[in-house]
């Protein structure tokens, strides 16, 4: 077998070494466009994972590039003068161009071709080639030739960023924020050997532009950058090496492969260097594509296809908490007027990787100063889980920030909650939930979702809601709200679990006579009378909501609901006052609030839920979103609940744990008001980081709390947080739960400890 790699990176280094120690009879040559001893960028970074992986696969290696490592635990946060440091990270850092000549080493000893200078473009001189690996790097000629095959696509991130090099010495991965009258700066900085380090400087392009930032006029941006930081760099110098500003191109490919050719590291598939990935990737995917080509050794197509089936789904799962990551990066603005800790604890979560738990097994010290700067701000006992600290909005004070969402039961007849929707909400509010968001409550009849949906447009079921209530206020602290809305152009449809509707159609309204989907009925255009029986029917039921004993109304103007229809682009397309831009698709939502505002107790709050993005393309805009919260904001709203989607039947959202939550830390930390998150939010852990770093003020649960009224008893038990709101009837129950639950988290600790980091501290 003859194999030609072109690249002569780490990555590509790594596949020929591993290979050629499989197969020692395989001619493997290595073709760099660069001298041999030429390197860009200064240093790399590893994990202990990634070092132990190395050490499995070639000793050789693992010594040598060990020997060479400079190794540290702590990460430190660091800004306008203000620093924390958090222990317990074990990484390495090692210079590139001194990892590169040691895997050029392995690769002589192993009998392996090295070919410097040659500046491959044209692959007609490899055609006697079984296997032609592509690892030419982010700009790769290869892919490029090739990138309908491959499915190509590169996106240019929006900062900017510059990788420099300097002597200042450095015991610890330390990020540098500098507030400047331009705008925040980061430098990501590390040692690498001894005497050097790496600094990569990263801004906005709005901070670099006002900065006056020239792209390749490094004498510039050197001695701006080294003004900027000059109390971090203590008089050291900063040094050039092709030291450009450039953005950070995302890169994808729907197909790994082509015929002969396979795509390896950058070329493949790139991952933000904010979590110190990209070296990382290519050598364990160089890891995984040795495996598959040893293994099939006489099938080229199955090799390619092992090795991206082993690998797609990791990389992507790297690149996505890179993108998390990087959007944090591109939005430090936004995240620098937080307290210090608060700040600091955003940076160390903010790819949802890292939580509460980790960093307090990691460093138990942080987190405990993260969570007494919380509470010291709102007046609680500084060891209280922020989850259990109460929140206020008007004159309604919840006793912790654990919301159920409004979650349709489809189990009413004509509107009307039963016994079912007793049982349903006086549970959870036994179970300690804050605040309860009842599910989407129809304003008519012909609002409704499917015929299984609540009302609360008669006095039947306004004394039905008042019943449920009157329970949860009488035996719980407990609060209760309603999602008052109608259904637009997602009316007259089928409960979830039935095939068809069943049921009588009736005439649906939108904003624009669009269905939902093929099947959906296309919508009445709504005209000026549709509007204003609409807006007094939203009225009345306000008025309704009181009656009932509600603690709150929540307008409903998401996920492509009537409301919603007039908010977003797809399903606005209008050309009267009502639609085209943001102001006019903002008029008739706004004076639905406004109304309902006027005749709700001024002491009760409000709540709109806003879809904050709708996956698809042309979709609401961030401005959009910003717009939308300050109109009601304006208007009287006291929190935003931010959710996103389903707005379309074509999205494609992105979906993971804690995924909704950058666009209410969007709205939050812009707009200045209070936010509600959801979505894939698990465990208590999660819902204290996210309140912690500042995302939202209250964190929705809904799924977790279908099959467990008790969510919240459990994780209260589990932090040992002993609550007033116990009733007495269940009280003794406590003596069960708080130490089983103490036992199982010191168990979850223990295993979690076990994988941890180990210390470099005697290193």
């Amino acid at each position: 077998m003859k194999i030609t790699v072109i690249g002569g990176g780490p990555g590509g280094l790594y596949f020929a070494i591993l290979t050629k120690k499989a197969l020692p009879h395989c001619q493997i040559d290595v073709y760099e466009r660069n001298k041999p001893d030429d390197s860009f960028g200064f240093g790399v970074v590893f994990s202990d994972e990634t070092l132990g992986e190395f050490l499995t696969r070639d000793t050789k290696s693992y010594e040598l590039i060990r020997s060479k490592f400079a190794y540290w635990d702590d990460i430190v946060v660091a800004r306008d003068g203000e620093k924390v440091s958090i222990s317990g990270n074990g990484f390495c850092g090692c210079s590139r161009k001194t990892l590169l000549q040691l895997l050029q080493q392995r690769c002589s000893e192993e009998g392996i071709g090295l070919h410097f200078e040659q500046n491959v473009d044209d692959l007609s001189q490899f055609k006697d080639s079984d296997i032609i690996v592509a690892s030419d790097g982010i700009g790769s000629a290869i892919r490029t030739k090739f990138a309908n095959d491959f499915g190509t696509s590169v996106k240019l991130q929006k900062n900017r960023f510059v990788w420099l090099g300097s002597t200042k010495p450095l015991d610890a991965f330390t990020y540098f924020f500098k507030t400047t009258e331009f705008g925040t700066f980061v430098a990501h900085t590390y040692q690498y050997e001894a005497g050097m380090s790496t600094w990569i400087f990263e801004c906005s392009e709005e901070t670099w532009q006002k900065a006056g930032f020239e792209i390749e006029n490094e004498t510039a941006t050197v001695a701006k950058l080294a003004e900027i930081f000059k109390d971090e760099l203590e008089g050291h110098p900063l040094i050039t090496n092709k030291s450009h500003w450039r953005q950070f191109p995302q890169v994808t490919n729907e197909n790994w492969s082509k015929d002969n050719i396979v795509l390896l590291g950058d070329a493949k598939a790139t991952a933000h260097y904010s979590i110190g990935s990209g070296t990382k990737l290519a050598m364990e995917c160089a890891i995984a594509l040795s495996d598959a080509v040893v293994a099939n050794e006489n099938d080229v197509s199955a090799a390619f296809e092992q090795y991206e089936q082993s690998r797609r789904n990791r990389v992507e799962m790297i690149q996505h908490a890179a993108n998390v990551s990087l959007d944090w990066f591109e939005h430090m603005d936004r995240h620098v007027q937080h307290d210090f800790q608060q700040f600091a604890f955003g940076v160390m979560t903010r790819s949802k990787k890292v939580t509460f738990e980790n960093l307090a097994i990691r460093d138990a010290s942080f987190p405990e100063k993260v969570l007494t700067e919380f509470n010291s701000k709102i007046g609680t006992d500084t060891k209280t889980p922020a989850a259990f600290t109460p929140f206020k909005l008007r004159e309604m004070t919840l006793q912790n920030r654990i919301v159920m969402s409004p979650m349709g039961q489809y189990s009413a007849e004509n509107g009307l909650p039963n016994d079912w929707h007793f049982q349903h909400y006086t549970s959870r509010a036994i179970g300690g939930v804050g605040f309860i968001i009842a599910e989407m409550t129809a304003i008519s009849e012909t609002g409704r979702i499917t015929e299984g949906c609540t009302g609360i447009y008669n006095a039947e079921q306004v004394q039905s809601w008042k019943r449920i209530n009157d329970f949860i206020h009488q035996n719980t602290q407990t609060k209760i709200g309603i999602q008052i809305g109608h259904s637009g152009r997602k009316g007259a449809t089928k409960k979830p679990w039935e095939d068809s509707f069943k049921g009588k159609s009736w005439e649906l309204l939108s904003a624009s006579a669009i269905p939902f989907n093929e099947n959906s009925a296309i919508p009445k255009e709504m005209s000026l009378d549709d509007m204003n029986l609409i807006t007094s029917q939203f009225v009345q039921t306000a008025k309704n909501a009181n009656d009932a004993g509600f603690d709150m109304i929540e307008l409903q103007a998401h996920h492509g609901f009537l409301l919603s229809s007039f908010l977003s682009p797809l399903t606005n397309i209008r050309t009267d006052e009502f639609g085209g831009s943001i102001e006019n698709r903002l008029k008739f939502p706004l004076r639905v609030f406004t109304e309902m505002r006027k005749e709700f107790p001024k002491e009760k709050p409000m709540s709109v839920r806003i879809s904050a993005c709708d996956w698809a393309e042309n979709g609401i805009s961030e401005e959009d979103v910003i717009a939308i919260s300050e109109a009601f904001k304006n208007a009287g709203a006291d929190i935003i609940s931010v959710s996103t989607g389903n707005t379309v039947a074509n999205q494609k959202p992105q979906t993971g744990r804690m995924w909704q939550t950058p666009f209410s830390d969007m709205v939050r930390n812009t707009v200045h008001i209070p936010t509600i998150t959801a979505g894939y939010i698990q465990d208590i852990d999660q819902i204290n980081t996210i309140l912690l770093n500042g995302r939202a003020d209250l964190v929705a649960l809904g799924r977790p709390l279908l099959l467990d009224p008790y969510f919240v008893r459990n994780a209260q038990a589990y932090e040992n947080f002993k609550p007033t709101d116990i009733p007495r009837q269940y009280m003794t129950g406590t003596t069960h739960l708080y130490p089983l639950k103490t036992s199982e988290r010191k168990m979850v600790e223990g295993m979690k400890k076990a994988l941890k980091p180990e210390s470099h501290k005697n290193s």
